[in-house]
Formats: C-alpha cells, sequence, structure tokens
C-alpha cells in the first residue's frame, strides 16, 4: 500500500517539475535562457543544445546574449534561433549573439495567459491520472486479500489527499506564471 502511494506521489511531483520546466520556455517579455533549452543546432551532424555550444546570459533585463565557445557555429546557432517558434531575431556581430525581447501586447499576454490554463489543466489531468491508477492499483490489491476494507478506505483517502495537494500546488505555479506575464 506505501509502495502505490509513494510511486503515485513520486509521478505527481514530476508532472509539476514538467509543468515548471514549460512555464520556463515560456518568454514573459524578459531575457530568460530557459527559451533556448529546447532548441538544437546541427554541430557537425549532431543535434546539439545551445548552452552546450555557448555561453548564454543575460545582459540586460531584455537582452540575451550568447558567446559561442567555436566561432564556426555562430551562424547555425543563429540560423536555429530564426527557423525555432521564439518568434524573435538574432543580431550577430560573428562572435557574440544578441537576442532582444520586445514588450508583449496586451493581446499576446492574454493569448499566453490561456496557453498557461490549459498547460496547467493538462497537468491536473495527468495528476488525477495517477490517482485513478493508484486507486485501480489499491482495488486489486484488496480484490486480491492483501489489503482490508478498512486499508483500503484509508488509502483512497490518502491518495485523494495527495492529489488535492498536487492541484493546489499547480494552481499556484499557475497563477504565479500568470502573474508575470501580465505584468507591465
Amino acid at each position: 500500500m506505501q509502495e502505490i502511494l509513494k510511486k503515485a506521489e513520486d509521478h505527481m511531483k514530476k508532472t509539476i517539475s514538467v509543468l515548471q520546466e514549460d512555464y520556463a520556455a515560456i518568454r514573459a517579455g524578459r531575457a530568460n535562457p530557459a527559451v533556448l533549452d529546447k532548441l538544437r543546432v546541427d554541430y557537425y551532424g549532431t543535434p546539439t543544445a545551445i548552452n552546450q555550444l555557448a555561453a548564454v546570459s543575460v545582459a540586460e533585463a531584455r537582452v540575451l546574449t550568447i558567446q559561442p565557445w567555436d566561432a564556426s557555429v555562430c551562424r547555425a546557432i543563429e540560423k536555429a534561433i530564426q527557423t525555432s517558434d521564439i518568434g524573435i531575431n538574432p543580431q550577430s556581430d560573428g562572435k557574440i549573439i544578441r537576442i532582444t525581447f520586445p514588450q508583449l501586447t496586451e493581446d499576446r499576454r492574454k493569448e499566453l495567459a490561456k496557453e498557461i490554463s490549459k498547460m496547467a489543466e493538462e497537468s491536473k489531468v495527468a495528476v488525477r491520472n495517477v490517482r485513478r491508477e493508484a486507486m485501480d492499483k489499491l482495488k486489486l490489491k484488496k480484490k486480491d486479500g492483501e489489503l482490508t476494507e478498512d486499508d483500503l478506505k484509508q488509502a483512497e483517502k490518502k491518495t485523494q489527499d495527495l492529489t488535492d495537494k498536487y492541484c493546489k500546488e499547480i494552481e499556484t505555479v499557475e497563477a504565479k506564471k500568470k502573474k508575470e506575464i501580465m505584468e507591465i
């Protein structure tokens, strides 16, 4: 019983960490190196993360600088950024690439807020699916005679409490990200 609850809680924690990673990739009008995490650059035939090819830093509040360790890869990094869905054109002097994040418009902020809500709802669904799987396993153990009726009720309550806890945490993370997006 404890093992099932522990696995369920681990899966719920993982769901929240994935949500936070996804939220980090959403740009909020200020420079954030996490927006480049999903980008891959063709480096001698191998798709490679930008942070493995260059030093990525925040120069100013809305300017990200990328300084490749190998100058020959500068053009490839620039091309990867242009073809990505970030929607920003990089400026390069051949040695350093600068990405300037424009201020978000009100419409774009609202669009991002909707996207944030959708991602949070998907995470809640994932948490509920973990709960359902745990409940099914517990009922199976009861059917096999490994759990008593009282143990089953207690385990179901603990599983529901975990679900409520992580759904509330998802709502907190969502509210924080929405606040960050909506502030000017």
